[in-house]
């Protein structure tokens, strides 16, 4: 399991120069934000695949979330759960997507576009 280290005190994330952060949302131990561009990042713990990148690998720096740029969805909020992390989008012409998209432990509603399956406890 790779270790995720303990930021104390307030520093600089590794993003984009261009990228503004509109939201933020932050769970047991994981981070997402949304930028004002629409596109979602995310970090921390990914045991259960909450971090939305397909995989259950953690993440000390924040990474985005390619499979919503990729099927050219925009982020417009997250909230992070515990082991969880909901995303809504908007489709590329505007309309709010069908219901949110979620990934992680209590995605039960495989809806999720961020991950193949929810991950069991161990």
């Amino acid at each position: 399991a790779a270790f995720i280290s303990i930021q104390a005190f307030p520093a600089l994330l590794d993003l984009p120069q261009d990228a503004e952060v509109s939201k933020v949302s932050c769970g047991s131990r994981h981070t997402a934000i949304v930028t004002r561009g629409g596109e979602l990042y995310t970090w921390g713990w990914g045991k259960y695949g909450q971090l939305g990148h397909g995989d259950d690998a953690s993440s000390d720096r924040p990474r985005r979330v390619e499979h919503l740029a990729a099927e050219g969805l925009r982020a417009e909020e997250v909230v992070c759960g515990p082991w969880t992390t909901y995303v809504c989008v908007l489709e590329p012409r505007g309309s709010p997507s069908p219901p949110p998209s979620s990934c992680g432990e209590e995605d039960t509603s495989k809806l999720c576009s961020c991950v193949d399956q929810p991950q069991p406890h161990s």
